[in-house]
């Protein structure tokens, strides 16, 4: 273990920028990918019926019938997740890779990036949750679950009918989601970038990251969808206080794996996965771009 370094703020700051960067981007995506995941739930009359063939034909039912504004429903929130999440996600990552291997000659471990990248994204997913879950009710069911139609109304209103846990409704899965996501891409995009450079094959340019970025983003796709569709689910379900009129299905993630899988197939915990990947991928191309054009300004 290395000697305990300073705190690197930059990583943090440059991280939050890059996430907000490339989720504005591909925020549609995510809508669409959010329509068609909370759809077809046998037990959850609200959502029962198959209404979107696939991500292009729900893109453009949603911008008939809602508008092409419905397609960033949930995006002050969103920005709001990845300002939080983003920044404490990345910072953690590299403070933690810095202080585990701190000599740049060093060889990249898959393993210690891997590890890192799990812890970075348990943290940070655990502490943004309330952001999430309310993007989460806004791409599923529009603005009507804003109640007074503010941000910090809609907070307060899950609060005040679902209690501080209605806030925090899905952690377990959206941390665990986040532990596979981040311990992939993360990994696997250093990981890649570095053998390539060490084996010289290509220069440290924007076309590596694209490439090192395109790649990670398709194995974090099938690593974390399964966990992303149970994950979608247990937030979007209400469960009130008082019990009355609860919507609750699901008990927790395991229950709703189980249930997903026996009453719609194994093949419904992939469902959402092209605009998924779609989603995914441009995602993290935009943001490692970002990320390593800012790493190169002088601030």
């Amino acid at each position: 273990m290395s000697q305990i370094q300073p705190l690197n703020w930059r990583p943090f700051i440059l991280g939050g920028l890059a996430s907000c960067t490339a989720e504005f981007g591909t925020f549609p995506i995510d809508t669409t990918k959010t329509r068609l995941q909370v759809q077809g739930q046998i037990e959850d009359a609200k959502f029962k019926q198959v209404k979107y063939r696939g991500m292009l034909h729900a893109f453009i039912k949603i911008s008939q019938e809602e508008g092409l504004k419905a397609l960033y429903s949930g995006i002050a929130p969103a920005i709001l997740r990845q300002a939080s999440y983003g920044t404490i996600k990345i910072g953690t990552y590299y403070s933690l890779k810095r202080a585990i291997i701190s000599d740049t000659e060093e060889k990249e471990s898959l393993a210690v990036n891997l590890f890192c990248g799990m812890v970075a994204g348990v943290i940070s997913s655990s502490i943004a949750n309330p952001t999430d879950v309310l993007k989460v009710r806004m791409q599923a069911q529009g603005v009507t679950c804003m109640g007074n139609g503010s941000m910090m109304g809609a907070f307060i209103t899950i609060a005040q009918q679902e209690g501080t846990r209605g806030l925090w409704r899905g952690v377990g899965p959206t941390a665990q989601r986040a532990a596979v996501v981040a311990g992939v891409l993360l990994s696997v995009y250093d990981w890649s970038k570095h053998k390539v450079l060490e084996a010289e094959l290509m220069e440290d340019s924007v076309l590596l990251h694209f490439m090192c970025s395109f790649v990670a983003g398709l194995a974090g796709t099938v690593a974390s969808n399964p966990i992303d569709v149970v994950k979608t689910r247990m937030m979007n379900q209400r469960a009130f206080k008082n019990k009355q009129n609860a919507s609750t299905i699901y008990k927790n993630s395991c229950d709703c794996l189980i249930k997903t899988a026996r009453n719609e197939g194994v093949k419904s915990l992939y469902r959402g996965f092209i605009p998924n990947w779609l989603r995914l991928g441009p995602w993290n191309i935009i943001f490692f771009i970002t990320y390593e054009q800012l790493k190169r300004l002088n601030l």
